[in-house]
């Protein structure tokens, strides 16, 4: 059974950081595209998304002020959130195609004050 676990949600003031990590468990061969998604009330929307090579690709809202990485060692993903403005408060998401399936993870809560 394969499993995305998040963590390093919680509670910052503007202009504060947090580090988001995702890990991935269980009988896993390949992982490709590893993702952030974030959701208030309202559809998910896109972060970032990093792929198995490397490239990194992100929403307009979160361009330089935020970095997507992986690593491969430990079937891992982080999300590097800079500057954190309020409007950035939401449920966090990962996603990943691992063995050619979509896997999501359970969310972790973002709250920035202002």
């Amino acid at each position: 059974q394969v499993q995305l676990v998040e963590s390093g949600g919680g509670l910052v003031p503007a202009g504060g950081s947090l580090r988001l990590s995702c890990a991935a468990s269980g009988r896993i061969r390949n992982i490709n595209n590893m993702s952030w998604y974030r959701q208030t009330p309202g559809p998910r929307r896109l972060v970032a998304l990093i792929t198995s090579a490397g490239t990194t690709n992100y929403a307009d809202s979160v361009k330089g002020r935020s970095t997507i990485s992986r690593d491969n060692a430990k079937n891992t993903v982080y999300l590097q959130m800079n500057s954190l403005k309020p409007e950035d408060t939401a449920v966090y998401y990962c996603n990943a195609v691992i063995d050619g399936r979509l896997y999501w993870g359970q969310g972790t809560q973002v709250t920035v004050s202002s």
